[in-house]
């Protein structure tokens, strides 16, 4: 498939923008028209380019056989194999990256924002305070968020891709759910074949030239326990007889609950977050020891 953007070997990621709902001039509507199409800003570069999986050395963390969710029990192989939605965290699990972290980098404010993004992920802020310190470290207008995604385009992790053809090949859905934003995913979710309706994510806004107008405070996952209330609404509008949850954060950990996933899975091929791991049902480093236990396996051999 020809992407939309350039995908380096990890993950960063494109745009669709939403202008302040107060300010409708024809500008603004010209503008959210261009911005919300995922292709917009990186088409020039990514013609020739196809995604390219990231070889990336994962480093196990010293303790992590010390898990005994390393090995999944009969219940969760089952639960596993029986989704019917599969919803995956994409800053450290479909992707390299943590977006706002690079978003930051690139704008100037990488190391004060990085300092917020470990307080969120660990549970040791309210996710929505962290969101807005850091937004405001780096306020991006719309010309800086296309630059950063044309010259520092997404990596994707090792494997997801795989994953998700063999989830979908098994009529599994797939839904990406992040704190990050939808601008910066939406590319991602058109290189791997999920569709824009399946992206729960935050929505960065701009005014009629371009400016930094703030972030849309009404999506569930701009503030904490967001994530469990997005996924417990995809159950319930789908009607999904068994969900399953794949994250690193605490944020993903706490989507596992009545109503919302069944399963969480913590993936920690790109960070180990001890206290996440430990909680989870099970914990993998590659994307293949989930692959190798669905059905249609052979399929990518």
């Amino acid at each position: 498939m020809a992407s939309p953007i350039g995908v380096r070997t990890s993950a960063r990621h494109t745009l669709s923008v939403s202008p302040l709902s107060s300010v409708r001039s024809p500008q603004t509507s010209q503008l959210a028209m261009r911005t919300t199409n995922p292709l917009f800003p990186c088409t020039k570069l990514s013609r020739a380019r196809a995604v390219v999986a990231a070889a990336m050395e994962v480093t196990k963390h010293p303790s992590s056989s010390c898990f005994a969710n390393r090995q999944p029990s009969k219940e969760v192989l089952e639960t596993w194999r029986s989704a019917n939605a599969v919803c995956f965290d994409v800053d450290s699990t479909v992707c390299l990256d943590e977006g706002i972290d690079e978003l930051a980098d690139f704008c100037g404010a990488g190391q004060a924002v990085a300092e917020w993004t470990t307080k969120a992920m660990t549970g040791t802020v309210p996710f929505e305070e962290a969101l807005a310190a850091r937004i405001s470290l780096i306020k991006p207008s719309l010309s800086q968020v296309q630059d950063c995604l044309e010259k520092r385009p997404p990596r994707i992790s090792p494997g997801i891709a795989d994953l998700i053809k063999t989830l979908l090949a098994n009529n599994t859905e797939v839904f990406l759910v992040s704190g990050g934003f939808r601008q910066m995913i939406e590319p991602v979710a058109f290189e791997l074949g999920i569709p824009t309706e399946n992206i729960i994510a935050n929505r960065l806004l701009f005014g009629t030239s371009g400016e930094y107008a703030g972030f849309d405070t009404t999506e569930p996952t701009s503030r904490s326990g967001g994530k469990a209330v997005a996924v417990q609404q995809i159950r319930q509008d789908r009607g999904y007889k068994t969900l399953v949850m794949i994250g690193d954060g605490a944020t993903d950990l706490e989507a596992r609950q009545p109503g919302g996933a069944d399963l969480f899975i913590c993936y920690a091929g790109v960070q180990m977050r001890e206290a996440v791991a430990a909680k989870a049902d099970w914990t993998v480093f590659e994307f293949q020891e989930l692959i190798s236990e669905l059905p249609q396996f052979n399929t990518l051999q």
